[in-house]
C-alpha cells in the first residue's frame, strides 16, 4: 500500500490543514479511513461530504461539519486544549462556478490510470503523469478547477 508520508505526519503533528479535498485520483474512502486510524480529525466546511479536490462532492460523509471560520477555530482550539497531538484536516469545497463535472473528471482519471498500467508508469512518476494527462483529457477543466 502506497501511503503518503503527509498522512502519517498528520497523525503525529498537532497542525490544522485547510484544503480543497483529497485528490480524486486517489482512493478517497481509504485515505479518509487511514487518517481516522491515525487519529486525525476530519471535517468539512459547509457540507456533509468531504470534497474531492476537482469537485465539491466525493460521496464520503464526514462526522464533523463546520459552518464558519469561528467553528473552525473552536475545533482547532479544542484539539489543542485536549492535547491530542494529532492534526485536523478541514476540507473546503471548490466554489461551484469553478468545479469540474464529477463524471467528466472521473472518466479522465480512469483513462489516465489505465494508461499508467499500460505504459508501466510506477512510483513517484504516477501522480504527475495522471495530473498532466487528466488536464489534457479535460481540455484544461481540471486545472481550472
Amino acid at each position: 500500500m502506497d501511503i503518503s508520508s503527509d498522512l502519517t505526519e498528520l497523525g503525529r503533528t498537532p497542525v490544522a490543514v485547510i484544503c480543497a479535498g483529497v485528490k480524486s485520483i486517489l482512493d478517497i474512502p481509504r485515505t479518509l479511513e487511514y487518517l481516522e486510524t491515525q487519529g486525525v480529525a476530519v471535517a468539512a466546511y459547509n457540507t456533509e461530504e468531504f470534497p474531492a479536490f476537482f469537485t465539491q462532492k466525493s460521496g464520503c460523509k464526514v462526522n464533523c461539519r463546520v459552518n464558519s471560520p469561528e467553528e473552525c477555530a473552536r475545533l482547532i482550539d479544542a484539539s489543542i486544549k485536549l492535547g491530542l497531538g494529532s492534526g485536523i484536516l478541514i476540507g473546503v469545497p471548490i466554489p461551484e462556478a469553478s468545479a469540474a463535472s464529477g463524471d467528466f473528471v472521473e472518466s479522465a482519471i480512469q483513462t489516465a490510470l489505465t494508461e499508467t498500467v499500460a505504459k508501466d508508469i510506477t512510483g513517484s512518476a504516477v501522480t504527475p503523469y495522471i495530473l498532466t494527462r487528466v488536464n489534457e483529457l479535460t481540455g484544461g477543466a481540471s486545472l481550472a478547477a
